[in-house]
């Protein structure tokens, strides 16, 4: 769909000639034969592009026929785009490199350069730019280019699942120069499948001419199978943030019954509590009922059971433990006996 532009729209023009204006078929000079018109966003403004088509004059030459377009105009913005190549970067960089979302990038569009473009628009812009970052990275040149100086090199496997029952995103990644090498959506993790992406890798070794001086990854039975197969010989090491997060298991499982047997004890004495205090019968809120239950302290009497009770609970909310109960008639929080120098015994 064709962008609509508000009516109002004040364009910058720039006018665009072919460059080398010789017939590529006979070598006369070429004519300017009509104009084409184009509008786009670009950071410094809204352009409108005026494009200078060039045909040979002789209508006998097979270039007659042909239309030629200014060659900078493919460096300005691609065919058919509502932006330009800085809008489109600008995009890409903010998505990728500071991980904004769609609507953070269309709302800082529209207030710092007055670009109004859609979520969906925003979405497959950057749909285009991951496609050629990916080949970007997956350029051969440029890899030659990078381990030119690197003797061996370390890959890494890892799977990704963002939620339960979605595809898990498998990473290859080459750690001596922390870069990802490829990735790949998969709905089952079969080893058949693992063993493809690792032979891919081992492909890409190749290319190189780099040996494989080690292989990371967690202890996947497909993982493990895929790297002895295709790399022989070649050392294959637990992730060490698997192993720790694996060594952990046992002692939080250990901590976690902990707490439960804690918070048991605890809501023990919360009903050792509570009948003390029914068996006192309905105290009077305020300071009396405090005072009350100072004097039973110092006569050994039921109010001396219910202050320990208090005490043991309120240090256990003072530690972070249990949420703190509902006040009721009559009691107070450990902290404010603290404040006015009662203690917690």
């Amino acid at each position: 769909m064709p962008y609509r532009w508000p009516t109002d729209t004040a364009f910058a023009s720039w006018e665009l000639d072919v460059l080398d204006r010789n017939c590529s078929a006979c070598g006369r000079r070429m004519y300017i034969c009509d104009h084409r018109y184009r509008h786009l966003h670009t950071l410094e403004g809204p352009v409108e592009l005026v494009c200078k088509l060039n045909h040979c004059p002789d209508p006998h030459c097979p270039g007659h026929t042909k239309t030629k377009s200014p060659e900078i105009e493919a460096s300005i913005a691609p065919p058919h785009w509502a932006i330009g190549w800085d809008v489109f970067c600008w995009i890409g960089h903010r998505r990728c490199s500071r991980h904004w979302a769609i609507p953070q990038i269309r709302a800082e569009l529209l207030d710092a350069y007055r670009i109004a473009l859609s979520d969906d628009a925003i979405g497959q812009y950057i749909h285009r730019y991951q496609v050629m970052l990916a080949a970007h990275q997956q350029d051969p040149v440029a890899l030659l280019r990078q381990y030119h100086a690197v003797d061996e090199i370390i890959l890494s496997i890892d799977g990704l699942q963002p939620e339960k029952g979605h595809e898990t995103l498998y990473v290859v990644r080459e750690l001596t120069q922390k870069r990802a090498w490829f990735a790949e959506a998969l709905i089952s993790a079969t080893a058949d499948e693992v063993r493809r992406l690792i032979a891919q890798a081992k492909g890409w070794a190749e290319a190189l001419g780099k040996p494989v001086g080690l292989w990371l990854s967690d202890r996947q039975d497909a993982f493990v199978t895929g790297i002895a197969a295709e790399f022989p010989g070649v050392p294959h090491r637990y992730c060490q943030n698997h192993f720790l997060r694996d060594v952990a298991k046992p002692v939080s499982e250990i901590d976690s019954h902990a707490k439960v047997q804690m918070r048991k004890k605890v809501r023990g004495l919360r009903k050792i509590e509570q009948a003390v205090l029914k068996r006192q019968g309905v105290a009077a809120p305020g300071d009396g009922h405090r005072i009350h239950v100072d004097a039973d302290r110092r006569t050994g009497g039921p109010g001396r059971a219910a202050g320990r009770c208090r005490g043991r609970r309120g240090a256990r909310l003072l530690r972070g433990g249990a949420r703190h109960p509902q006040r009721r008639s009559g009691w107070t929080a450990p902290s404010s006996r603290l404040a006015d120098g009662r203690g917690l015994g």
